[in-house]
């Protein structure tokens, strides 16, 4: 038997690494996607204040700290049992579109564009956001990265800080937004919009125009068959800040439809010992290992899944694209991996929409920005959409409210089961007999995980190492057959 080891994985939050053994003809035998890092952020809570909680948690990662922070102040409001005033629901809800808008539009231009715009097999060298500017030009990269600028502008002037935010308080927030301030967010949405609906054009151009990679998208080795989750308002629409969380079979059935409270009767963890990242599942389903299909009991949690799982998008321009997306993809649900680029850029056209529906709104500018706090109660979830999937924060306090117990399911950790079946797809479509494992060959088995958008950074809390990438091929006895490196 001869192994293949990729560490550390690339354009990803975090680290990971893949285990590939081919068995005696060649072929992929089994493949393992390892996370080696401990997580432990949740311990890192007990013994605080769970108001402090919606800060401490925004550091868990550099790329989603608005994520955490607005699903640990659903569940600090739920500890305390109020929720915010109408004002103040809009002002999160504000930040987080603006937040989606930055994420969305740095995960397609940096992570998932190199791969497309330039080519799967292109040198790594060129491989990068530096090489997709020279591609698109310098104009349009010089557009990225000011739209980009201007979402964490929003972010700041509402959360304190980009980054570090310290916008939720319980029942509320700290602070509103006056005309002025609501007149150039205004101007700053349209621009969002404007953007979101350029860089779908970008979309049509380098991919759906492209018979090779619309071929790549729906017969290539990246198709896995599991349930999907997602967010969805009364209407059954995409909703990433409040609604019920909804799950749908494999052939776009509704299999369950629960509030956050409920979560812990429906999703699951399970643990394997050669990793420390758990696995979710539908706790009714059962844990079935790493298998897809109607029966098994693990989902999708992602762009892809959460247009699946609903009924449509909430705002005209993306519902549109929304419409176009399954049409063109042959109708719902999709379960093509790297269908979730495009589900995220009709999804960047929503929280751009979105966005600028709520700077729009009269009620973006009240005064009443806080509730009154009542008992503690005690116990508290709240759960948003992420960018990478279905966050939720769960805490138990004592009676002083300080934090007994933590527990967080974030995106990529409802993903982990389908992040490793997908490599293992990949990976035996396109490791066969007689095939040299090359660096091109590498980079399309990462790219089954790299359309997930994942963060490892949240999942496990802690810091990559070394950056280059060695691939090595042995013989049984351990005997070097091949050697691929990347600095």
């Amino acid at each position: 038997m001869k192994t293949i080891t990729i560490d550390p994985i690339t354009r990803l939050e975090g680290h990971g690494k893949i285990e590939i053994f081919l068995n005696d003809d060649g072929e992929v035998g089994n493949v393992y996607f390892q996370v080696p890092e401990l997580r432990g952020f949740e311990k890192f809570c007990e013994g605080r204040p769970v108001e402090e909680l919606p800060s401490i948690v925004a550091k868990i990662c550099g790329v989603c700290p608005g994520c955490h922070h607005m699903a640990s102040g659903k569940a600090v409001d739920a500890v305390f049992g109020v929720e915010p005033p109408p004002t103040a629901r809009k002002l999160r809800e504000l930040f987080y579109m603006a937040h989606f808008v930055h994420s969305h539009i740095a995960h397609f231009y940096a992570l998932a564009a190199p791969d497309f715009v330039l080519g799967p097999y292109s040198p790594p060298s060129k491989r990068n956001i530096l090489g997709v500017i020279e591609m698109v030009g310098k104009d349009i990269g010089t557009e990225v990265i000011k739209q980009r600028r201007l979402a964490q502008e929003i972010q700041a002037l509402l959360g304190g800080h980009q980054t570090f935010v310290v916008m939720n308080i319980p029942g509320g927030v700290r602070r509103g937004l006056s005309q002025k301030e609501r007149d150039d967010v205004v101007f700053k949405a349209m621009g969002f919009v404007e953007f979101a609906k350029f860089t779908l054009g970008v979309f049509e151009s380098y991919v759906l125009n492209n018979k090779e990679y619309v071929d790549l998208i729906l017969n290539g080795p990246y198709s896995l068959k599991l349930h999907s989750m997602g967010l969805v308002d009364r209407n059954n629409k995409v909703n990433f800040y409040d609604g019920k969380v909804r799950v749908v079979d494999t052939e776009g059935k509704e299999l369950y439809k629960y509030n956050p409270p409920e979560y812990l009767d429906f999703v699951a963890e399970h643990v394997e010992p050669w990793t420390y990242l758990k696995f979710p599942f539908l706790k009714k389903m059962g844990w079935k290992g790493l298998t897809d299909g109607q029966k098994s009991g693990l989902y999708h949690a992602t762009p892809l899944s959460r247009l699946n799982a609903a009924d449509g998008m909430a705002t005209p321009l993306a519902q549109k694209e929304y419409e176009r997306m399954f049409s063109t993809l042959g109708g719902k649900p999709v379960h093509s991996t790297l269908a979730m680029h495009w589900a995220r850029l009709v999804e960047l056209l929503y929280s751009a929409e979105r966005c600028l529906e709520l700077a729009l709104d009269p009620e973006i500018t009240g005064k009443d920005l806080r509730s009154p706090l009542d008992k503690i109660k005690g116990e508290g979830v709240g759960i948003v959409e992420a960018q990478r999937g279905t966050l939720t924060h769960h805490y138990w306090t004592n009676d002083k409210g300080i934090v007994t117990k933590v527990n967080l399911i974030v995106g990529t950790t409802n993903n982990h089961g389908a992040i490793s079946m997908s490599i293992k797809k990949a990976a035996q479509g396109l490791i066969k007999k007689g095939v040299e494992v090359s660096e091109g060959i590498l980079n399309m088995i990462e790219m089954a995980f790299r359309a997930y958008d994942p963060c490892f950074s949240c999942a496990t809390h802690c810091i990559p190492g070394q950056m280059p990438i060695i691939l090595e091929v042995r013989e049984a006895n351990g005997e070097l057959l091949q050697r691929v490196k990347r600095d």
